[in-house]
């Protein structure tokens, strides 16, 4: 084995007293991919912040070649090699490309002609197709992403920590991103990998780590693990038969009255006169490629963006014409759209688990009142935290503070408070780990059981095929073709998709 690179020794974390994670000991070497898994809460993300310099410890050490240290900020972890991708980029949108690769390290006088090649340089040298001129609020996620890499290169980092690295990437970004961790490698830069997409994980590992609960519950070679170990591992029983259930010719739940019906829907150049519609009592699963619209046209009937004027089509609810130019009037008719993008569009991270919820519930219909009830809006967040198991210290906590997937429960409890009829889910398990994904698949299904109309938008044809009654699949646009769920199979899914 060769010398470890960073070693960190019996690592304590705690907030108000709760650990966040118990006497870790890791050891990660340079060339090498060492993934750590975990549930959410499980303290990956702790772990490698106080390795970053982002969090301090409260007990343990960290050793740098041997060496004790202490990193004060994650400049000062940069500064001896150590780089963390964070899930949400730390770029300056409005800054072009190049001055963000600079960004710290400017001279007394730039000359920007030279500050975009030696950025075009960089780029070319990591095989980046990113143009140094760009700014960085008109890049994609991937391209942000390679920035973030560039950036961390340039800084000669030895030890790069990427938290999440794939959520939002296309199956070809994915595949680059991957290929870039092999000429890392090559380079002899060490990498962390922390993702909640096990078959990533196995695939690109030397070795893994599993959490639990903040505690270190196992560490070996890639080769000694395989889907069904790590899920045992990480939540301490096996949820083999819970996830993913794809008995196809299953038959679909009986459909009560049609309660949305859209016709000939058009917004911009992304949805083109799509018709569909949406029964009560019914999982109607939405799938399509990236581009394909599908999160555009429930945005549209949820009233999150606005249809065409002129020839933008129509929309009934429960058999009356309906046109919400904005969601308050959706969410007062019944319609409940839980975001794919939980950071942007889902939850004021500095507001508590109980104030996110209440403003759920003033948002409802017949909630009128220009007073907030804090024993109220506390009690049904208490409500809620239990019905969804919620995990945080208490409603007080902050948003910010939860994991990802406890976060994802707090954006679903704020459109269950509002007594939906018709509840989007787009991407719901987006980011979250296995055992949150089954308890978010039971309350999916448990709502569709109680009557309600339920649409599931998302890429991942597993889920599709596990929750769906019937499946609508999205092209160019618009809705291209509808399969019972006695029929689907992933094949003919996909074809429709891509043809």
């Amino acid at each position: 084995m060769t010398a470890a690179l960073i070693e960190v020794t019996n690592l304590t974390k705690e907030y108000r007293g709760i650990p966040a994670i118990k006497n870790i000991s890791l050891k990660f070497e340079a060339g090498k991919v060492h993934s750590i898994l975990g549930e959410n809460g499980a303290g990956k993300s702790t772990l490698t912040k106080m390795i970053a310099g982002a969090v301090q410890p409260t007990r343990g050490e960290i050793l740098l070649d041997g060496k004790k240290t202490t990193f004060p900020s994650p400049g000062d972890a940069l500064k001896n090699g150590i780089a963390m991708v964070f899930q949400e980029t730390s770029l300056v949108p409005s800054l072009t490309v190049a001055q963000n690769l600079f960004l710290g390290d400017e001279k007394v006088f730039n000359r920007l002609r030279g500050l975009y090649i030696s950025a075009q340089q960089l780029l070319q040298s990591l095989n980046f197709p990113v143009d140094p001129g760009a700014q960085v609020s008109s890049l994609g996620s991937a391209q942000r992403q390679m920035v973030e890499i560039a950036r961390a290169v340039r800084k000669n980092a030895r030890l790069i920590i990427f938290d999440e690295p794939t959520a939002t990437l296309t199956p070809e970004e994915k595949q680059y991103f991957f290929d870039l961790i092999d000429r890392l490698k090559l380079r002899g830069v060490g990498i962390i990998f922390i993702s909640h997409a096990l078959e990533e994980a196995l695939a690109v590992s030397d070795t893994i780590t599993v959490l639990r609960d903040g505690e270190h519950i196992e560490t070996g070679p890639a080769s000694n693990f395989d889907r069904e170990k790590i899920v045992r591992d990480m939540v301490g029983r096996d949820l083999s038969s819970q996830l993913y259930d794809q008995e196809t010719k299953r038959e679909a739940r009986p459909y009560g009255e049609k309660v949305l019906s859209v016709q000939n829907l058009s917004m911009g150049r992304m949805v083109h006169n799509t018709s569909f519609s949406v029964y009560s009592g019914q999982i109607t699963g939405i799938f399509g490629l990236i581009g394909s619209g599908r999160t555009e046209s429930f945005k549209v009937v949820s009233g999150v963006v606005k249809r065409n004027f002129f020839h933008g089509g129509i929309v009934y609810l429960r058999d009356k014409l309906v046109r919400f130019r904005i969601p308050k009037p959706a969410v007062q008719q019944g319609i409940a759209y839980v975001t794919e993008d939980r950071k942007v569009e889902g939850i004021f991270e500095t507001m508590s688990v109980s104030e996110s919820i209440g403003i759920g519930e003033m948002a409802a219909a017949g909630n009128k009142s220009w007073f907030v009830n804090r024993k109220k809006m506390n009690k049904s967040a208490e409500y809620w935290s239990k019905a969804l198991n919620i995990k945080s210290i208490d409603a007080s906590s902050s948003v910010l503070e939860l994991s990802g997937g406890n976060q994802q429960k707090v954006v679903i409890a704020k459109a269950l408070v509002q007594n939906p009829q018709i509840i989007i889910f787009d991407e719901p398990t987006r980011g979250v780990d296995v055992g949150a994904i089954a308890e978010i698949h039971e309350v999916i299904k448990g709502l569709a059981e109680q009557g309600l109309a339920v649409v599931v938008i998302s890429s991942y044809l597993p889920e599709i095929l596990s929750l769906s009654d019937r499946i609508l699949v999205s092209r160019q646009g618009r809705i291209v073709e509808e399969f019972s769920i006695e029929e689907a199979d992933e094949e003919m899914i996909m074809y429709a998709a891509v043809h």
